[in-house]
C-alpha cells in the first residue's frame, strides 16, 4: 500500500502537539527534525477534507506552521524508522532510555528510567517532560502518594516512585496510554503504580495525594484543575506543566488554584511549569 507523506514546517516545540492531533488523524509514522515534521498516512485514509483539516490545526499554530510538501511513497517500516530517532539522553537525576538501545558505561548517580514509547509523548525530549524531571527530585518527598493526570508513558510516575515516592495512580484518556504505561511498570521493576483509562472519573473515589503531576495542555488543565485540587492532601503539591510561557496568567486566575500558594514558575524554551502548594 502506498503512503501520503506530508512535509510540515512547524517549531520544534509544538511538534508534539501536533502528532498527537495527527494520530487521531489516521497519521501512523513520523520523523521530527528541528523546525520539520515529516508526517506519513495510508493513501487511501487521506483526501482533500482531511488536507483542509490539517490546514486549520496548522493556523492554529501560527502562521510558520505550513505543509511545504506532499508526495506520495511505497511502504516502509514506520516503527523502525520512528525508533532510531528516541536516542538515550540525561535528565537532571535521570538517565532515560529505550529498550533498543545499549548503555555500556556507568550511570554513576543518576536514576534509570527505562521507557519504551507507542507514540513520541513521555520520551522525555520535549521541554514540558524535561522540566518536570528535572524539578521533581527537589519537590517531592519520599514516602509521598502521587497522582498523575495524563500519564502517558508513565514516565513521571515512575520516575516519582524510584525517588521514594510509596504509590502512584495514573491516568489516561488515550487507549495506548495505559498499555504503553503498564510496559513501562514491568520494564522499570517498580511497585504501586495502578493505571486506568479515562479521566479524574477514574481516581479511586476519596484518595487524597501528596503530589500531583499534570502534563497536559492548557484547556484541558482548566477543565480538570478543580478536581486535581480537590485530591490534594493538606500540603500537598500540584506540579502543571503542558503550559506555554502566556498560560501562566490564565492559570494563576483559575478560582481552583486560588485557595493555593504559588510557589514558583520555571521556564524551558516556550514552556513553562507551575508548582503550587496548598
Amino acid at each position: 500500500m502506498d503512503y501520503i507523506e506530508l512535509r510540515i514546517s512547524v517549531k520544534d516545540d509544538l511538534q508534539e502537539l501536533l502528532i498527537a492531533e495527527l494520530f487521531d488523524r489516521d497519521f501512523e509514522g513520523f520523523e521530527q527534525d528541528d523546525d520539520l515534521l515529516v508526517a506519513t498516512i495510508p493513501s487511501p485514509r487521506f483526501d482533500d477534507s482531511k488536507r483542509e483539516e490539517i490546514e486549520r490545526i496548522l493556523m492554529s499554530l501560527g502562521t510558520d506552521s505550513v505543509i511545504i510538501s506532499e508526495k506520495v511513497i511505497g511502504p516502509q517500516n514506520w516503527n523502525e524508522e520512528w525508533e532510531r530517532t528516541i536516542q538515550p539522553q540525561t535528565i537532571g537525576k535521570f538517565y532515560v532510555h529505550p529498550t533498543w538501545t545499549s548503555f555500556d558505561g556507568d550511570l554513576d548517580d543518576k536514576i534509570n528510567l527505562l521507557i519504551d514509547p507507542k507514540m513520541a509523548f513521555g520520551t522525555g525530549y520535549h521541554a514540558t517532560t524535561r522540566v518536570l524531571l528535572e524539578w521533581l527530585p527537589e519537590v517531592l518527598k519520599k514516602g509521598d502518594k502521587v497522582l498523575d493526570a495524563g500519564t502517558g508513558t508513565g514516565i513521571l510516575a515512575i520516575a516519582a516512585l524510584k525517588l521514594g515516592a510509596q504509590s502512584a495512580f495514573g491516568f489516561d484518556i488515550d487507549e495506548w496510554s495505559e498499555t504503553n504505561a503498564i510496559e513501562n511498570i514491568l520494564l522499570n521493576e517498580v511497585d504501586n503504580f495502578e493505571v486506568k483509562l479515562g479521566s479524574t472519573e477514574v481516581i479511586p473515589v476519596g484518595e487524597k495525594y501528596d503530589m500531583i503531576l499534570a502534563n497536559i495542555n492548557r484547556n484541558a488543565l482548566i477543565d480538570l484543575l478543580p478536581d486535581l485540587v480537590s485530591r490534594l492532601t493538606d500540603n500537598g503539591k500540584i506540579l502543571l506543566s503542558g503550559l506555554l510561557i502566556e498560560d501562566e496568567e490564565v492559570i494563576l486566575k483559575q478560582e481552583s488554584v486560588k485557595k493555593l500558594s504559588h510557589i514558583d514558575t520555571r521556564q524551558h524554551g516556550e514552556w513553562i511549569a507551575i508548582l503550587f502548594s496548598r
